[in-house]
């Protein structure tokens, strides 16, 4: 079954003839609200959609020095969707994404869930994923910055983790077009851990994601941050596009602010919502199967690259239960503040992802 839509219904639908006999395969299983979205928002039209496509394929040519190791329309589409179909925009973007990959090849090494420091990454909770998607049909992705242990998972094997995730999700066309959310929750998270996030693993970070990756990032949204995470905001403002600046805010433990843009029907307990408690598990057993410690193997059927199996051996300790630390936030009274520039800080956007 494809997914639901839980989006608004526009009151007017495509009014493009035949929509029905121009609908490419490449739309297939797209809801009606989420085509229009897709015309109103980036662009995306069916009559040209190959024509799109194969332009951006044909500047391949002018990169030699880059390994395009996929080019097929379903793949290039995503970039295009990522850039509002700016061509020129969308092959910079593949580029980029696979010029990534060729500087930083360990990373991509075994970049299966089944890889051990990505497979600790996953069992504890980065990233975190909802099943549901909020009232505007985005994914909700979820990081508690405290559960980093140094001692067992690196900021990389971190990294992977979450680029392995977006990878699988990205698959899904709807969150093509919908994209994504992302809430970091810095409860308890030490000046100790803040001091490891040092400039050089920041921007292999936001190289990444804002600048490698075809993802639509709605917002990064800030709970219970620390005063040395403002700090944080010097060593990567450099690195970030003035557009992403105004992506993420910075709520501390305000959550009526943070339920101003998420509503609280698909937020956990931990944001003041009133979904249960998250399980940190859930998004490691959907990738590696429900029971992550036989000795079957399990594969992501749409995308080739990553095989999610079972590696025999003494990883079964890793999956047991270990505890968690939770959000301490606090729903306090308040709006959403935008203030001049050179006012509190607390409620400027620091960090965003497009």
């Amino acid at each position: 079954m494809g997914p639901v839509s839980i989006l608004p219904k526009y009151q007017k639908l495509s009014t493009w003839k035949g929509d029905s006999a121009k609908m490419t395969h490449l739309q297939a299983g797209l809801s009606p609200e989420t085509i229009e979205k897709a015309r109103l928002e980036l662009n995306e039209n069916p009559d040209v959609l190959h024509q799109d496509i194969q332009q951006v394929r044909d500047m391949i040519i002018t990169r030699p020095d880059i390994g395009f190791l996929r080019t097929d329309d379903a793949f290039i589409l995503r970039f295009l969707r990522a850039r509002k179909f700016h061509q020129a925009d969308a092959f910079r973007l593949l580029a980029q994404y696979f010029q990534y990959r060729q500087l930083n090849l360990d990373m991509f090494k075994n970049f299966k869930a089944d890889d051990p420091g990505i497979k600790r990454a996953l069992i504890d909770g980065f990233p975190g994923v909802l099943e549901n998607r909020d009232h505007y049909g985005r994914k909700i992705l979820l990081l508690f910055a405290a559960n980093w242990d140094q001692s067992r998972n690196s900021f990389t094997d971190i990294l992977r983790a979450i680029l392995l995730s977006l990878e699988v999700l990205i698959e899904d066309p709807e969150l093509q077009i919908n994209g994504f959310i992302l809430i970091i929750d810095w409860s308890n998270f030490s000046f100790k851990q803040a001091s490891k996030l040092t400039p050089s693993i920041l921007k292999l970070a936001i190289e990444g994601l804002q600048d490698s990756f075809p993802a639509r990032f709605g917002g990064v949204h800030f709970v219970n941050q620390p005063w040395y995470i403002h700090a944080l905001y010097t060593l990567i403002k450099p690195f970030l596009k003035d557009k992403t600046r105004k992506r993420i805010f910075l709520h501390g433990n305000n959550l009526n602010s943070l339920h101003q843009l998420i509503h609280p029907e698909f937020l956990p307990s931990e944001f003041g919502g009133t979904l249960p408690p998250y399980d940190m598990g859930t998004w490691a057993r959907t990738l590696l199967g429900p029971d992550y410690n036989d000795e079957n193997d399990y594969t992501h059927t749409s995308y080739n690259a990553m095989h999610v199996k079972h590696t025999s051996s003494n990883l079964e300790r890793e999956c047991s239960p270990k505890p968690m630390k939770r959000s301490q936030s606090v729903v306090e009274a308040g709006t959403l503040k935008h203030e001049e520039k050179g006012e509190n800080d607390n409620t400027q956007p620091l960090l965003a992802l497009d």
